[in-house]
């Protein structure tokens, strides 16, 4: 049976992949899916815009004189560049931490001279350069706003973790009790929920006009416009989130979740779509994510040109020479 994203080693086919979709207004209309809408995912680090929420809500950010860059950070899965690096250490110079508060643990970061460079010092990888070091500042700078614990603020019973839990029920419209928890990549609680819930969740980050409580609808256009204003901070350089958000310059807000999860909120048409590979295939998920575009009339050719890569990705070999091409081959279903 044919799958619905397909890769090619030349002009054969080696590898396929299949995905889920949900494509759901603000109002919780199912519109279009693919595969199964309601499939129970793990949305990983797509949540972070909402896991941000409270920054906003609690006074934090306002207190912290967080700009529209940090806010972007906060919700960020990142590259581990300088840039992002030095905003970290802003945001924990002013809430009064040092880096060894943040419980988010280390990896080798996607900025590779970065990571070149730490070598050549002779210096040990530290927990600034995590993809997640701008969510978990985040999280310590509304503990300490708020005078909670910093030494257990990835704990599911923080009050960090229970505001987060609220906003999830509450914007994502599902039950606290239905939402199934698991431990991120980075050590905090992560919520499985339906692909239509998280759809719904970014179609009202999109456009929470009077869908949502008016003070949340206020931290949701905050974060949204400030991820839309600095893509770069949501990821970085040769990035789909930054690139896509820079190519459609204010009306989309784009955030990736790790073992293969995209989601987008298209903002002047409130539509939030979340998108699934059922393997996990990172590769699979631009591909996926720019078809549902295309068949959703979103945009002209120009932009797709500009975003050529992630439309029809190309398979490289060591040589850095284009081998061959992953493609998508699906329709929507109307719902």
């Amino acid at each position: 049976m044919k799958k619905p994203i397909q890769v090619f080693r030349g002009e054969h086919l080696e590898s396929s992949h299949d995905i889920h979709v949900a494509v759901v207004n603000n109002e919780g209309k199912l519109l279009y899916s693919y595969g199964n809408p309601m499939r129970l995912t793990f949305p990983r680090s797509s949540m972070k815009p909402f896991q941000a929420v409270p920054l906003i809500e609690t006074g934090t950010a306002v207190r912290f004189d967080y700009s529209p860059r940090e806010i972007s950070l906060s919700c960020a899965s990142h590259n581990g560049e300088i840039y992002h690096r030095e905003a970290v250490f802003n945001i924990l110079s002013r809430i009064g931490l040092n880096e060894d508060a943040l419980q988010c643990g280390t990896h080798i970061p996607r900025d590779m001279e970065s990571y070149k460079q730490l070598i050549r010092e002779g210096k040990e990888l530290t927990p600034v350069f995590s993809n997640c070091s701008g969510k978990h500042s985040g999280m310590l700078a509304t503990a300490v706003h708020m005078n909670e614990d910093v030494t257990t603020y990835r704990e599911i019973n923080h009050p960090v973790q229970q505001r987060i839990m609220d906003v999830i029920e509450d914007i994502c419209d599902i039950k606290k009790e239905q939402i199934q928890l698991g431990v991120d990549g980075c050590g905090v609680p992560v919520h499985q929920l339906p692909l239509y819930n998280t759809a719904l969740g970014f179609a009202r980050l999109a456009k929470p006009d009077e869908v949502v409580k008016t003070h949340r609808k206020e931290a949701l256009e905050r974060i949204r416009e400030s991820m839309m204003m600095h893509p770069e901070m949501v990821a970085g350089t040769n990035r789909f989130d930054t690139d896509l958000m820079n190519a459609f310059k204010g009306r989309m807000v784009a955030k990736v979740g790790a073992e293969a999860v995209q989601c987008i909120g298209l903002v002047e048409e409130g539509i939030g779509i979340a998108i699934k590979v059922e393997d996990g295939g990172v590769r699979a998920t631009t591909v996926a994510a720019m078809e549902v575009l295309k068949q959703l009339g979103y945009a002209d050719e120009k932009i797709y040109q500009t975003l050529k890569d992630y439309v029809l990705a190309p398979v490289l070999n060591a040589r850095n020479e284009v081998i061959g091409k992953i493609k998508a081959d699906y329709i929507l279903e109307k719902a």
